[in-house]
């Protein structure tokens, strides 16, 4: 069974529609970010593991290869193959691989069905975006399924709360849950968690090169019957058809495969000399927190924090780093505060005004901050100042971004001694792994390395985040409209199309990055109209010739124009914007009917293509790929590393 770690988002457009995210896992005692997005329409009921829009989905409708994971909330197999689904979705993309979430509450697990419920109203209320909200948080809180945390993760995934509340009480969408489970029942899926890919058994949480020795081969498969002429919207149907008849017609009950060994990875996490502390320099365990004061996970926590205290003492020191999740919107006014109680009080300050911050859960607006403020002996003043400011900011994002690299995907989550633990875990989980490093640890004291250098010693050999992908592109074409620093250090190419509204949703991303960066940052625009999107190519072509007839200013014009009114595209819409920007109405309209713009449209997609770039919104800056419409967090990481190579 499995974390199911949130099948985290993500804003992308990729080929179908859907993108990924990363965002950032919040929610069990961890919560994730990335946000994923409504997969698409497909209708795949005819497969004999059917696929409807009726189901949560990652990833594109037609994508080459469905990955259908019969689940169960209360499985801690489930939740643990969360990570190896993760690395799926960062190694294969929307593109080539959608996962399919479908109902299996086993009937020992009494907890479970409330949760399948619930959920299934949210996803049928609100979307893939909340349904993936609410997994994360129900699977990183595996332990506390009630009643009570069921309704706040309904509210944190954002659905509304009168409608839930009346189909969670009225069993509203029960119906969903033992459809599913009738469905697992018919395809042999007894026990969980349990995959079919493109119809093909996979049982238990294996491994990431189990699922890679399944999907290539799927891949191939897939690619045979594109080549040979089926649409890409059918290959899921008829691969599945292929290989149910080519399985073994009785499924029986499956063995649960033997629980997988503890992770013992240790990770290279670093500490600073501004990250607030608590504990001695020299203790033997560190223990590494990234939280945030909204989170209510990370307030319960707390008592656990302080039974390790009295426990170990002075053998255990905790770094806090934080973690801002965004749908938590007091967090960062709350981290600002003990940040500067940090700044002006050191790090008896920083906790004087965590323990008043976590005390005043979930009241955190302004006037409850005020108070914490005064609480504390905090100058309100300075204080408000510094939060409408924005100050800390830099450190605070930063934390957030090395969250990311490490796979610190949710809040609380913790590395001891660089070892992961996630979630608002017991004292009994944090025990084993403190004891197990407080022995390593001194072994390495008795080789005759000084204490205050135990940390430092246990992170030469820690395991660092992989670089960013890099896409080899050819620099922009001068005739390409761009905004920033005409001769910026750092070029930002954007792939993007007037139809996918995942692009739409990246733009204020954008101005918030040219805000922030100005000139430093040159972001350039590249056409890349996909296929599914009938309206997208001549709306291309329209801004071209806007740009041909009025220069830079008056594509952008015509770039806002199209996306405000993205629903529609239709050549009269486009007259209609051409003639509201004023250009010459004669040229506009010979231009879209001989379709002038349309090689050089091509020709910035034919660029995306050779570079392996088939979704939008897609991005290559001074060479590292960032795909899909991201928090601005990840740009930001990319940006800020170009920006000191380009130094």
């Amino acid at each position: 069974m499995n974390k199911g770690t949130a099948i985290v988002g993500f804003f992308l457009c990729f080929l179908a529609g859907m993108g990924l995210m990363w965002g950032i896992d919040r929610s069990k005692g961890v919560a994730i970010g990335p946000e994923s997005s409504a997969a698409g329409g497909l209708d795949h009921s005819d497969s004999p593991v059917p696929v409807t829009a009726a189901d949560p989905q990652w990833g594109n409708s037609d994508a080459l290869v469905t990955i259908v994971e019969i689940s169960d909330f209360e499985c801690p197999f489930c939740s643990r193959v969360g990570p190896t689904l993760d690395q799926v979705k960062k190694t294969y993309g929307p593109e080539k691989v959608r996962i399919v979430w479908k109902h299996q509450p086993l009937p020992f697990h009494k907890a479970a069905v409330p949760v399948h419920e619930a959920s299934a109203a949210i996803h049928a209320l609100a979307g893939n975006d909340a349904f993936w909200k609410f997994h994360d948080l129900a699977f990183q809180n595996q332990r506390a399924l009630t009643e009570e945390n069921i309704k706040s993760w309904a509210q944190q995934s954002g659905v509304d709360m009168a409608k839930f509340n009346e189909a969670f009480s009225t069993k509203k969408y029960a119906a969903k849950v033992q459809e599913d489970m009738a469905m697992a029942t018919k395809v042999g899926a007894t026990g969980t968690p349990a995959f079919r890919i493109n119809g093909v058994t996979l049982v238990g949480a294996q491994p990431f090169e189990k699922f890679k020795e399944v999907i290539d081969q799927q891949l191939a498969e897939a690619q045979k019957l594109v080549a040979s002429g089926t649409p890409k919207e059918r290959v899921y149907v008829e691969l599945s058809k292929k290989n149910a008849t080519a399985a073994p017609e009785a499924a029986q009950p499956q063995e649960r495969p033997a629980e997988p060994p503890p992770d013992t990875t240790v990770w290279k996490v670093p500490v600073f000399e501004d990250d607030p502390q608590a504990g001695p320099k020299d203790a033997l365990v560190t223990i590494v927190e990234w939280s945030e004061f909204q989170c209510p996970f990370c307030k319960r926590v707390g008592d656990t924090i302080k039974q390790i205290k009295d426990t170990y003492g002075k053998d255990v020191r905790f770094v806090w780093k934080d973690n801002i999740l965004p749908f938590h919107p007091r967090a960062k006014p709350a981290a600002i505060l003990a940040r500067h109680a940090y700044k002006t009080k050191g790090n008896e300050g920083f906790w004087a005004a965590h323990a008043a911050l976590f005390e005043s859960q979930p009241k955190l607006e302004d006037e409850d901050l005020k108070a914490v403020a005064e609480k504390i002996g905090l100058p309100w003043d300075a204080t408000k100042a510094a939060i409408d400011s924005g100050r800390y900011g830099d450190k605070i994002d930063a934390n957030t971004e090395l969250a990311g690299e490490v796979e610190a995907r949710g809040t609380p989550h913790f590395f001891i001694n660089g070892r992961r633990l996630s979630g608002a875990q017991p004292f009994d989980n944090f025990k084993k792994i403190i004891d197990e490093e407080l022995g390593k640890a001194k072994a390495i004291v008795d080789r005759g390395v000084a204490r205050a250098k135990v940390y430092d010693e246990i992170m030469k050999e820690g395991k660092e985040p992989p670089p960013p992908e890099k896409k080899d592109v050819p620099a922009p074409d001068a005739d390409s409209p761009f905004k920033g620093g005409a001769n910026a250090k750092v070029v930002i190419q954007e792939w993007s199309e007037f139809q996918c509204p995942f692009c739409k949703r990246v733009n204020p991303t954008m101005d918030e990055l040219l805000k922030e960066y100005g000139n430093k940052i040159k972001i350039v625009w590249r056409d890349l109209p996909l296929p599914f999107h009938q309206d997208a190519p001549l709306a291309a072509e329209a801004c071209r010739e806007a740009m041909a007839q009025k220069g830079k200013d008056a594509f952008w014009q015509c770039h806002d124009k199209l996306f405000e009114n993205q629903q529609d595209l239709k050549r009269e819409a486009l007259d209609k914007m051409a003639t509201a920007i004023g250009l010459d109405m004669g040229k506009f309209k010979a231009a879209l009917d001989n379709r002038t713009h349309k090689a050089r449209v091509e020709k910035d997609a034919e660029i995306a293509n050779k570079a392996g770039i088939s979704g939008t919104p897609a991005f290559v800056i001074n060479g590292y790929y960032v795909s899909g419409a991201q928090p601005t967090a990840a740009f930001k990481k990319v940006i800020n590393r170009a920006l000191k190579e380009a130094k």
